[in-house]
C-alpha cells in the first residue's frame, strides 16, 4: 500500500505541474465509437437563423462583413455568453448550420472568404470551450444544390471545394467536432416526388444523394490530420424518416466506420410547422392525442429498426415547433415526447431546432420557458447512464483500474470520455488533484 501511495502521489504531482486540465477544445481523438459519441452528446440545440442566413439582399444592403449575414435573419451577434447559456441550460451539443457561399469569391474558385471562415471558427471554439460537441454542416445555402440534376459537374465541384476548405480548416480538431454532409437538400423533386404515383426518376434522385454522401466521406477522410478518424453525420434523403429508411438510401462506405445518420422530425406538419392554415395544410394548436403518440412511436420504431438497432447511430438534427397559435402545454408535450422517444430507444440524439427567442432567449442567455427546460433535462437524465463517482474508465464501478486509467490519461498515454466523471474534485479541470482524490478514496476503501 505504501508503494501504491508513492506511485499515486508522484503521478499526481507530475500531472498537476505539467498539465492544465482538459476540455472539449483539446484536440484529441478518443477511442470511442460513433454510437458512444452520440450517446455522450445527450440533448442538443441548433444555432438557427444565424450563419445559414443568406440572400442577395444581404449582399446588396449589408456592409460586406460576416456580421451582416450573421444578424440578417434576426439573430443578435453571437457572444461567448450566449454560447455559455446553452451549456448552462444542459445541452451537450450545438448544431451550427452554415451557408458557406456568403462572401464567397465570385471568380469560380468557390473560395470561402477568410473573414467568414474565421467567424464561424471563433464560434466553434466557444462551443468547444464550454465542453459541448459541435455539429458543423453545409446548410441550404441559397439552393444551389437544387441544380444538380441539370448541372452535376458544377454542383459537385462546388460541393467538393467547400468541404475541402472546411476539412482543412478544422483537420486538427478533436472528436468533439462532427461534420454533417448536408441539410435537407438531398432529394430532387425535379426528378421524383414522394407525392407522385410514379417511381420514374426515384432511383436517379436517390443515387445523387448517395453519391454526395460518399463524396463527403472521401473528402474528409483524405484531408489529413484527425479527419481520418473524425465522426461524420450523413444527411438522410430529404432528412425525412420514411424516405431515409427506404432501401434505395444507403450509408456511404467509410474505412473508419465512424458515421451516424441525420433525420429531422416535424410531424405532424400542422402542429410542427404551421402557425396558421396554408393552401397545403391546416394548422393545429394542440398535440398529444393517441393518434399523435402512435405516429411518433411508429416513425421512431421505423428509424430504430433500420439504423440504431443495427449499430448505426441516429442524430435527429432538427425537431421542433413554433409557439405562435400553439397551446403552451402542447408545445412542451411535443418537444419532450420527441426527445424521450429518441433517447428511450438508445443510439439517438435529439437536437432542438431553435431560432432567435423561440425556445432560447439570446439576450438573457436562458431558455424562454423554464418549465420546458426542466422537463427536457428530466428526460435527458432519465435515459442517460448515471455515472459512479470515481468511475473513470466507465465500467460502472470504482476500482484500482480507474486510478490506472486516470494516470495514463494525465501522462498522455490514454483517453477519457466526456461522461467518465474524471473531474472528481469538481473544480472544472482534470489534473493531478483528481488522481490524488482517487488515491485517497482507494486507500480508505
Amino acid at each position: 500500500m505504501k508503494r501504491l501511495t508513492s506511485i499515486f502521489l508522484s503521478a499526481a504531482l507530475l500531472a498537476s505541474a505539467m498539465l492544465p486540465g482538459t476540455t472539449a477544445a483539446d484536440n484529441s481523438m478518443r477511442d470511442m465509437t460513433t454510437m458512444e459519441i452520440v450517446a455522450d452528446m445527450g440533448i442538443g440545440i441548433n444555432l438557427g437563423n444565424t450563419f445559414e442566413s443568406c440572400g442577395d439582399w444581404i449582399t446588396q444592403w449589408g456592409d460586406g462583413t460576416p456580421n451582416a449575414y450573421e444578424t440578417a435573419w434576426g439573430s443578435p451577434t453571437v457572444t461567448k455568453e450566449l454560447i455559455a447559456g446553452y451549456a448552462d441550460a444542459g445541452f451537450g451539443v450545438v448544431r451550427v448550420p452554415v451557408a458557406w457561399s456568403n462572401m464567397m469569391a465570385d471568380d469560380g474558385s468557390y473560395t470561402i472568404h477568410p473573414d467568414y471562415m474565421a467567424r464561424v471558427h471563433e464560434v466553434v471554439d466557444w462551443i468547444l470551450e464550454e465542453d459541448m460537441y459541435v455539429i458543423l454542416n453545409l446548410h441550404w445555402d441559397s439552393g444551389w444544390l437544387e441544380k444538380l440534376p441539370e448541372n452535376p459537374d458544377m454542383c459537385m465541384e462546388k460541393y467538393t471545394v467547400i468541404w475541402e476548405q472546411i476539412a482543412e480548416e478544422f483537420k486538427d480538431y478533436g472528436d468533439y467536432l462532427m461534420f454533417e454532409s448536408q441539410n435537407e437538400e438531398l432529394g430532387w423533386d425535379s426528378l421524383w416526388s414522394r407525392y407522385s404515383s410514379s417511381t420514374a426518376g426515384k432511383a436517379e434522385s436517390y443515387s445523387y444523394a448517395n453519391e454526395i454522401n460518399q463524396t463527403f466521406v472521401e473528402i474528409v477522410r483524405s484531408s489529413g490530420g484527425n479527419n481520418a478518424e473524425r465522426h461524420l453525420l450523413i444527411a438522410g434523403y430529404d432528412t425525412d424518416i420514411t424516405l431515409t429508411c427506404d432501401p434505395l438510401f444507403v450509408m456511404p462506405e467509410d474505412p473508419a466506420g465512424r458515421c451516424a445518420v441525420s433525420v429531422h422530425y416535424y410531424t405532424p406538419a400542422g402542429f410542427a410547422l404551421l402557425e396558421e392554415d396554408a393552401d397545403w395544410g391546416k394548422a393545429s394548436s394542440t398535440w398529444g392525442s393517441d393518434a399523435d403518440y402512435q405516429e411518433l412511436n411508429r416513425l421512431m420504431d421505423t428509424l430504430d429498426a433500420r439504423y440504431a438497432s443495427q449499430g448505426i447511430p441516429v442524430i435527429i438534427g432538427e425537431y421542433g415547433c413554433p409557439k405562435k397559435n400553439k397551446e403552451p402545454e402542447s408545445v412542451r408535450r411535443f418537444l419532450t415526447s420527441v426527445c424521450e422517444a429518441a433517447l428511450s430507444r438508445g443510439g439517438m440524439c435529439p437536437v432542438l431546432w431553435d431560432i432567435t427567442d423561440l425556445h432560447y432567449d439570446r439576450s438573457t442567455y436562458q431558455m424562454t420557458d423554464s418549465e420546458l427546460n426542466r422537463q427536457l433535462l428530466e428526460v435527458r437524465d432519465r435515459y442517460l447512464p448515471q455515472s459512479v463517482k470515481g468511475d473513470v474508465n466507465g465500467d460502472g464501478a470504482f476500482t484500482l483500474l480507474d486510478a490506472v486509467m486516470m494516470q495514463k490519461y494525465l501522462l498522455g498515454t490514454g483517453t477519457l470520455t466526456k461522461s467518465a466523471n474524471g473531474d472528481l474534485c469538481e473544480d472544472g479541470r482534470i489534473n493531478g488533484f483528481d488522481l490524488a482524490w482517487l488515491k485517497r478514496m482507494l486507500i480508505e476503501k
